[in-house]
């Protein structure tokens, strides 16, 4: 592709050197770059990319793209000599989000692409209206935090939303697969860092809004209206499907182009539900005057059905198709998964590593275990990440739970005991008293189901579909799915 014709997907604020150059890859990677390739040099939130354009231009780069002046004025490269062009622009990110969809054939117009955001349930509903479109005789993918998905073809994940090349590359493949629908996961980070700039959105979800991710975004106001960037950038054609019963939910679609659509379980929206009957395994709802059995838990999960039941109707799906195949969906990988015992007990495995979503499986677990049945939760708190949420997660798990205990999820490159330390200060001395702490965490599942008696039920949570710990930078295999069922018995 000639440059000329890929700078025309952004607004450069000067170009240097020639632009009729054929353009052999696009990288961000400095060491991937090779001769005629275009460099994109990020600032990064540890590297920055401008330090490596020297070593770029020496190895044949024709094009960089910068957003630092100074390395121009600082540079002893020969603009004229037609060897290398340099692009100033504005914010590298948000260049190479446009870049990487012109570079790949602007993909993301060629599907019905759906964006899932919000602090809780994306996977969830993401994962399941792939599963439900397919399950109605379309081909789709999915771009989720727990796998992609090429039609049938899984791609492992590495992040929720993939870097920007990564992720147009996907959508080019799943159009070039015949995929007609899309659904991605969009964190905040993803936003944030404008891996999703020059994506072409037909619908926004969102799920509800709970602290994560401070340590990133420095406010929950940041955090906030960073979610809402995705529903501020909606053409006019797309819809929009929010949660009437958080609080955020309105401001999200505040400056929305978009249909706006509204779901709730307890107020009046165009999407409404309430729990008929509810067990271990699954519900019977009453969904906009229809009922419906589902093989899910909780009411987190009857919001999350509503979101996915309003968007089918918005994708302009059969209602009754849609709640035929509701019927039929069984929970994502670590979502509120149950594992029963031969001994009577329950286990209960979910990704919840969140206060909110915490406070909401306990509360599940509560409506749903029988009188005198005891709850065992086992909980830790990721390294590197949000501090403040540490005596938080600690304070709701002990105040719902019969027996809590204490240990690591996945460290990386901080000391489990500090990370441990931070829980327990949120509980007082006679909380800790009966609070067990068993930093490994293997341990503390199988102490777990040693004191697990019939009817009770323990739940494992925070890593959910997670099949690895990350200690001092080694990932080290790790599931609290096998760990259980080597207890369990069955």
């Amino acid at each position: 592709m000639l440059l000329s014709e890929l700078l025309s997907a952004i607004e450069p604020i000067e170009v240097f050197g020639r632009t009729d150059k054929e353009i052999n890859g696009l990288h961000f990677d400095s060491r991937k770059i090779g001769q005629n390739d275009l460099f994109v040099a990020q600032v990064g939130t540890s590297v920055d990319g401008h330090t490596f354009i020297d070593g770029c231009v020496s190895r044949g780069a024709a094009a960089v793209v910068l957003s630092k002046r100074e390395y121009l004025d600082n540079g002893q490269w020969t603009m004229d000599n037609g060897q290398c062009t340099f692009v100033l622009v504005e914010n590298t990110d948000k260049a190479l989000g446009l870049l990487a969809s012109k570079w790949f054939g602007e993909p993301s117009k060629a599907l019905t692409l759906v964006g899932v955001t919000g602090t809780n349930g994306k996977t969830t509903i993401a994962t399941l209206l792939y599963k439900l479109v397919r399950a109605l005789g379309y081909k789709a993918g999915l771009l989720s935090t727990v796998v992609n998905y090429i039609e049938d073809e899984a791609v492992t994940a590495t992040h929720t939303t993939p870097d920007a090349l990564e992720l147009n590359g996907l959508l080019r493949r799943m159009v070039d697969a015949g995929c007609t629908y899309a659904f991605m996961e969009v964190s905040s980070h993803a936003i944030a860092q404008e891996r999703i700039a020059g994506l072409d959105f037909d619908g926004a979800l969102f799920t509800n809004l709970t602290r994560d991710h401070i340590d990133y975004h420095k406010t929950f106001d940041n955090y906030r209206d960073t979610k809402k960037r995705l529903f501020d950038g909606l053409k006019k054609t797309a819809f929009a499907v929010t949660n009437k019963d958080d609080k955020n939910g309105l401001v999200m679609t505040q400056n929305c182009k978009a249909t706006v659509k509204t779901y709730s379980t307890r107020s009046l929206a165009d999407y409404k539900a309430q729990i008929l009957e509810e067990g271990f395994d699954g519900m019977m709802l009453n969904i906009n005057g229809k009922e419906v059995f589902v093989p899910l838990v909780g009411r987190f999960n009857v919001s999350n059905l509503l979101c996915i039941y309003g968007a089918a109707l918005c994708l302009g799906l059969d209602e009754l198709d849609v709640l035929r195949v509701l019927s039929t969906l069984k929970p994502v990988n670590g979502r509120f998964e149950t594992i029963h015992s031969n001994k009577g007990w329950t286990a209960i495995v979910d990704y919840a590593h969140t206060p909110d979503a915490v406070d909401n499986v306990i509360q599940t677990v509560r409506e749903i275990k029988k009188d005198g049945a005891r709850l065992i939760t086992v909980v830790g708190c990721g390294g590197n990440r949000d501090k403040g949420k540490r005596p938080m997660m600690a304070q709701i798990a002990k105040r719902g739970s019969e027996q809590l205990i204490l240990t690591s999820d996945n460290p990386r490159d901080e000391e489990p005991k500090d990370i441990l330390k931070d829980m327990t200060d949120g509980l007082t001395a006679e909380e800790l008293r009966s609070t067990l702490v068993i930093e490994d965490r293997a341990a503390a599942i199988q102490t777990a189901c040693t004191l697990a008696q019939k009817d009770d039920v323990i739940l494992i949570a925070g890593k959910g579909h997670e099949d690895y710990q990350i200690i001092k930078g080694v990932k080290h295999h790790f599931d609290d799915h096998e760990e259980v069922r080597k207890y369990a018995n069955i």
